[in-house]
């Protein structure tokens, strides 16, 4: 960190001390008006005795992005270090052959702004430095997440472009119903991306991943987003279109985005006409000011798109089928993930989340009822909740008899669909 110090006197250091040890025992003997009355007039005290003031400049903020104006400060003191300084670090810049020089660790530079004097020290925190990348991936991993939602523009100049509130949803993957193959390929896919910094350089392509999560209402869309923020730890922006002006709102609100991050646009296909069916140029011409396709398909993949790093784009939709096929080729959206009715291994994690039981008598019933009926893992959890007091040896017995009635009552539905199809 590059601080702004100053050399103070011995003396006027133990007078300073001095006083502070004697008013720390006084002051509880005061009152609290004449405390107050007395504080301020010592603090004035200090302020004239000592006049120096302490500024610090952190490299990384609190959440661990670069700080600029350290990057701001480091370049302006390598100009002034070759008049003060005596000792430097000197290296090549990327893909130039220019030495440069800069200011070598606990080396002190003197300089003067508007007749102030100014200390000017780096102090390199390099021998902690692996304690520091385990604290601050600990830091990283339990810092309170958040979760943006855009806000319409009203006035372009005084726009506060994301709201959010804190994100503590309890998904996760152990806990979400779907085949356990299928939830370690989208784990190690997550993980792969997230290590994938120096990959993405290399390729000269933006850091970043689009996943489309498709399938009929009840299938746990929501939830896997939740559990895949929880797994990255992940802030998530919910961007809703239908609110967004034109593209260059949309564009606007990209770029505030941070890093870290995944973007989320939920049932893609009722926010906008962005359907396999295009729109004609007069219709297009009388909706000029609404978000468009092709502004979309910016938003995810042009130039404003490598404006930030390690960012997931996710769309989800109950009609698949319906989007333009331009939004969802590989390359945009690059992972599709099915998000079907619940099958017998998506039961068994719902039996454990809800019954605590890795088995029961009544499972090879329910398996085989599963393979002929379509039943979301919403409609399934709200069967196997328990919804009365009864004693606990009977609560999985009941919920999972709740459960087989209500198969054998949509059991018919998914016979006259398979006929109509």
């Amino acid at each position: 960190m590059i601080a702004m110090v100053q050399k103070q006197s011995g003396d006027m250091g133990a007078s300073l001390a001095t006083i502070l040890f004697v008013w720390t025992i006084l002051k509880d003997h005061f009152p609290s008006i004449l405390n107050n009355y007395i504080k301020k007039h010592f603090h004035k005290l200090v302020r004239f005795v000592s006049p120096y003031i302490d500024i610090t400049f952190h490299e990384h903020g609190e959440t661990f992005s670069h700080n600029e104006a350290f990057s701001a400060i480091k370049s302006y003191l390598s100009t002034k270090a070759s008049s003060w300084a005596s000792s430097f670090k000197a290296d090549f810049i990327k893909q130039s052959k220019s030495l440069i020089l800069s200011v070598d660790d606990h080396e002190e530079v003197t300089d003067e702004f508007r007749g102030v004097k100014v200390w000017w020290v780096l102090e390199n925190k390099q021998k902690h430095s692996e304690t520091q990348e385990k604290g601050k991936a600990l830091a990283l991993k339990n810092r309170q997440r958040k979760m943006y939602s855009n806000n319409p523009c009203i006035d372009g100049n005084n726009w506060r472009r994301w709201s959010f509130v804190y994100f503590d949803h309890p998904a996760t993957f152990d806990t979400l119903a779907m085949e356990s193959k299928k939830k370690e390929e989208i784990m190690n896919d997550l993980k792969k991306f997230s290590e994938a910094k120096e990959y993405y350089a290399k390729i000269g392509k933006a850091w970043k991943r689009g996943y489309l999560l498709y399938g009929p209402p009840g299938t746990g869309k929501s939830t896997m987003i939740a559990a895949m923020a929880n797994f990255l730890n992940y802030d998530v922006y919910d961007l809703e279109l239908t609110i967004v002006k034109n593209n260059r709102e949309l564009r606007s609100l990209l770029i505030t985005t941070s890093s870290k991050s995944l973007i989320v646009i939920e049932d893609i296909d009722c926010s906008l006409n962005l359907t396999s069916q295009r729109q004609s140029k007069s219709d297009s011409e009388s909706k000029s000011s609404e978000v468009t396709l092709s502004g979309l398909l910016n938003f995810i993949d042009g130039l404003c798109s490598a404006s930030g790093a390690e960012r997931i784009v996710v769309f989800t939709t109950n009609h698949v089928d319906k989007l333009d096929p331009a939004l969802i080729r590989r390359g945009r959206m690059d992972k599709h993930i099915a998000m079907s009715y619940c099958c017998f291994e998506a039961f068994k994690v719902l039996a454990k989340n809800y019954l605590d039981i890795d088995s029961h008598e009544l499972f090879a019933e329910i398996d085989s009822l599963l393979a002929e009926t379509n039943m979301t893992p919403a409609d399934v959890a709200e069967n196997i909740i328990p919804k009365s007091r009864e004693e606990e040896d009977n609560i999985a017995d009941s919920c999972l008899k709740n459960l087989i009635k209500a198969l054998k009552e949509v059991k018919p539905v998914k016979g006259e669909e398979e006929e109509r199809v």
